[in-house]
């Protein structure tokens, strides 16, 4: 079975892409999404997130909000506002936010692939989680959230994909974050043949974002293989893949609720002990990995950990994330699951520093610590070791639109 194929994606009608894209269901809460599909009878979220449509005391997790997801695909397939295409095809996807842009590739994914890791993995995932889009794919059949991927340097991919994108677009969005989101369907065989094979020539994929998403695919497969299902579109899951150089990391920071019963002075004397401590006149964003920022209400300071203590051939111990948890959070403020504890929160780079500063100056946290990015070469080299990295360790930006193209498993 190929690494990726062709398929036939549900996208939008003309010119109604702008009245469905909708942010990723996982990236807004339930009053967040109704607030943002308020007057828009067509955006994605009544598919993505249709409890919106339900009493506001719905259990987003109910068979009635699964089923209503269906419904309201269903409407919009009746209505003309999401079509299928006649053929199978790739897509090209760039997205654009301020002077970053990154192009790639809406595929179907192996799941086979992704069950022997050769599209790999670099996160635990949770059960609960996992149910909730086994039972969207199963009420759906189709596969809605696209899988963020990339994958390893290959000139002949960027060439392809360059190729794929220079003509007119199909579609072609600006959202109200002010992320423009662009897709061209890729219909001609030799250049399909051609991506097939450059591709299927690849060692490895990487999941960037959407392990619960490919998770859940590898699941509703499995269960369709043991019903007797023979090879299907489920063998196979919605992906948009990106060359790695592109791909634009944030830095995901961490704030907790109390020092852990120190006085301010003895706190930063405990992390003197592993870390220099450098009184800064403005906000400290870290320039490079192994700094970091501290913020106590009203006033930051820089940390740069002691190289002795960089274990350097350990792809998961040597990130920051890892840095900070095993020589700081641990041990001086007591908190040895980031997954539970609930002393602890985290904020992504895309709130910038100044929500560090709101959090803690607001008295709800006592300290914030400011991260330096991971990069992708650590994400890769983390998948690559068959290791996981810590919770809430990456945060990409742009995000991805949900709606510009589904995959239909019939």
């Amino acid at each position: 079975m190929p690494l990726i194929k062709p398929f036939t994606g549900l996208r939008p009608a003309p010119n109604r892409a702008s009245d469905i894209a909708a942010p990723p269901y996982d990236v807004l809460s339930t009053d967040e999404a109704r607030v943002r599909a308020d007057g828009k009878p067509w955006s994605f979220l009544h598919i993505s997130k249709p409890e919106i449509d339900l009493p506001a005391d719905t259990d987003p997790y109910a068979a009635e909000v699964y089923a209503k997801a269906a419904s309201n695909l269903k409407l919009m397939l009746d209505q003309g506002i999401l079509q299928r295409d006649a053929q199978d095809c790739y897509y090209a996807y760039r997205l654009v936010m301020g002077s970053h842009s990154q192009t790639g590739l809406v595929a179907a994914a192996s799941v086979a692939d992704y069950d022997t890791n050769r599209i790999r993995k670099h996160e635990f995932t949770r059960p609960d989680k996992e149910d909730d889009r086994v039972r969207q794919i199963e009420a759906l059949n189709a596969q809605t959230g696209p899988v963020l991927l990339a994958y390893p340097d290959s000139r002949e991919a960027d060439v392809l994909v360059a190729k794929a994108s220079a003509g007119t677009p199909d579609a072609d969005v600006t959202a109200d974050d002010g992320i423009r989101h662009t897709i061209w369907a890729i219909r001609d065989k030799a250049l399909i043949s051609d991506i097939s094979r450059v591709f299927d020539a690849m060692p490895a994929l990487y999941i960037a974002d959407g392990h619960h998403r490919s998770a859940a695919a590898s699941r509703v497969a499995a269960a369709r293989r043991k019903a007797g299902a023979s090879a299907s579109a489920a063998d196979h899951f919605l992906a948009v893949i990106f060359p790695h150089h592109q791909m634009k990391i944030m830095d995901y920071n961490r704030v907790v609720k109390d020092l852990n019963g120190l006085t301010e002075a003895d706190f930063l004397a405990r992390v003197g002990e592993r870390f220099t401590v450098e009184r800064a006149t403005s906000a400290v964003h870290p320039a490079k990995a192994n700094e970091f920022g501290l913020y106590l209400p009203g006033r930051w300071f820089k940390l740069v950990i002691k190289p002795s203590l960089v274990p350097h051939a350990d792809p998961v111990a040597r990130l920051d994330v890892s840095l900070l948890s095993d020589n700081l959070l641990g041990p001086v403020l007591g908190i040895a699951d980031l997954r539970r504890d609930k002393r602890i929160d985290f904020v992504g780079g895309i709130r910038g520093l100044q929500e560090l500063e709101k959090r803690v100056d607001s008295g709800e946290m006592a300290v914030a610590f400011a991260l330096h990015a991971t990069s992708m070469n650590d994400l890769m080299a983390v998948a690559d070791a068959g290791e996981v990295m810590p919770p809430k360790s990456t945060w990409f930006e742009p995000k991805l639109a949900d709606g510009l193209v589904s995959h239909v498993l019939d």
